[in-house]
């Protein structure tokens, strides 16, 4: 996920973005190429996406690396409420707007990517705690 907020940040109108590029096209401008000052306001918020989701990565992986590797709960419900709350907003704002390409080509990928092994840790995550304190509660 780094590297395809990298991509986002400066590589927004390659071939690797083609797909999303041509339904922001679509839903927006009736299938038509952008001008140039709607694509310079495009690519600056593909820029500022990008580098948010850098930064969210960087952080996930500092709390996946030092937290998250002792089984520290708090730092799974980071990453689980984190990865939830964005997808229902950016899921809404994008079904709003009829921008359903968002959800199929981005959200439902990157929520699955992340999700899946989130659940494999957290069970993990339930051993160890009830290894420890020899409890069901968590």
């Amino acid at each position: 996920m780094l590297i395809i907020g990298l991509l986002i940040a400066f590589a927004g109108n390659s071939f690797v973005f083609a797909l999303h590029n041509d339904g922001t096209f679509e839903v927006f401008n009736q299938g038509e190429q952008l001008s140039s000052p709607i694509l310079d306001l495009k690519n600056w918020l593909f820029g500022i996406i990008g580098a948010t989701m850098v930064g969210f990565n960087v952080m996930a992986i500092f709390i996946i690396r030092f937290a998250l590797k002792e089984k520290e709960i708090w730092a799974w419900n980071a990453l689980f409420y984190g990865i939830i709350v964005w997808f229902i907003i950016d899921s809404g704002i994008s079904f709003y707007y009829a921008a359903y390409f968002n959800l199929y080509l981005i959200n439902i990928p990157a929520l699955l990517t992340i999700l899946i092994p989130l659940f494999f840790i957290r069970v993990l995550i339930v051993r160890n705690f009830q290894s420890n304190h020899g409890s069901d509660n968590i």
